[in-house]
């Protein structure tokens, strides 16, 4: 089957609904044919994954079904096996020719952050075995010191004070990235204060055995010598580009990495009308608020293109900027032409509400 639009209503085919995709369909629903796939029935909110595992509360409040997205438009909860220029084929077996193709099939991370299983029961079940086995230990080991890591011992903390956590990262410093020394300083003070270890400028000497966020006795070392032991551990790097079923001139826009090569428009370089955004994009971080960008700039244009008005503009990628929240009140963050902030303004901006009501809202079509 060859789902084709009229001339009149150009079609749109977004590949994953995570934060770049479904801000690509959102905004072209009212004037494009548009459908959104994606494996899962559900969109995650993967910034607030980490308080639902020490808050299960918050289950309820990261989960959105993608059949609230569209008004007009329709999701296929099905997942693309090979993509070569715009001819899509899922796994269905469903082949797909859009006008314009947007590939934001995203980035897998290890679980909490992102779900192991594109199933939203799996998902919250496992999350309350993680919770219920986080609850019981008394010794935490987090490896990883970028924000994933620092935030999840803060929200550890924050909940669970008297447990014992512990960071461990191979970099002689926490926060890898373009950002000033004053933030790190400011979030090692915070750590300090809350009880959280450092052991870091010495690579394990192997990885914990035991799965990830389960119960089971942890003992590594360092290869300085360090013996870390916990009940439980989180590993908190390891983003890899979704890119896999790319094939043809699509496989060969890959980077050494598998994230995708685009032009100063996010568009695949010598293929018309297809576009790469978010994480599986070579450009900008890895990041939520990256990925929003990307996709209003996609969509803008394919807008102005459809209604042949305006040129299509550029993309310039965003200046270092970060929130790491510490628990809801906790944490500090750095912003272009404003520096370095700490605690208050971090809470308030993102620590606090995660955006939940911000992502909520594009899911809501009552």
């Amino acid at each position: 089957m060859s789902d084709k639009i009229s001339a009149a209503r150009p079609s749109v085919v977004v590949l994953g609904g995570g934060y770049a995709g479904f801000n690509v369909a959102k905004a072209l629903d009212d004037i494009a044919d548009v459908i959104l796939v994606d494996p899962s029935d559900v969109f995650m909110h993967n910034v607030a994954s980490w308080r639902a595992l020490v808050e299960p509360d918050w289950l309820d409040r990261i989960f959105w079904p993608f059949d609230r997205l569209l008004a007009h438009g329709r999701f296929l909860r099905d997942q693309a096996v090979a993509v070569d220029g715009r001819q899509v084929t899922l796994a269905s077996g469903e082949r797909l020719e859009p006008d314009y193709l947007v590939l934001a099939t995203g980035s897998s991370y290890p679980f909490p952050a992102k779900a192991e299983v594109p199933d939203a029961e799996r998902t919250r079940a496992r999350l309350r075995d993680a919770h219920q086995a986080l609850r019981d230990a008394e010794r935490v080991l987090v490896v990883g010191a970028g924000p994933a890591g620092l935030e999840l011992a803060g929200e550890i903390k924050a909940y669970f004070p008297g447990k014992h956590v512990t960071i461990a990262d191979l970099g002689a410093d926490i926060l890898p990235g373009p950002f000033d020394q004053e933030l790190r300083e400011e979030l090692k003070a915070q750590l300090d204060r809350l009880g959280v270890e450092l052991k870091l400028g010495s690579p394990l000497t192997e990885l914990p055995s035991a799965e990830p966020a389960t119960a089971a006795p942890i003992a590594v070392s360092t290869v300085a010598g360090d013996k870390l032991t916990a009940d439980i551990w989180f590993r908190c790097f390891g983003v890899v580009p979704r890119t896999g079923y790319l094939t043809g001139a699509l496989a060969e826009a890959r980077d050494e990495r598998g994230y995708v090569r685009v032009d100063e428009y996010l568009g695949v370089s010598g293929l018309d009308r297809v576009y790469a955004v978010g994480d599986i994009a070579a450009v900008d971080r890895d990041t939520a608020g990256a990925a929003g960008a990307q996709a209003e700039l996609v969509a803008a244009n394919i807008r102005a293109e459809i209604t042949a008005t305006g040129e299509p503009a550029a993309y310039q990628p965003r200046p270092p900027a970060v929130i790491v929240p510490l628990g809801p009140e906790g944490g500090a963050g750095q912003f272009p032409g404003q520096g370095v902030f700490g605690a208050e303004q971090a809470s308030a901006i993102k620590g606090q509400a995660l955006f939940v009501d911000r992502y909520a809202a594009a899911f809501d079509q009552s």
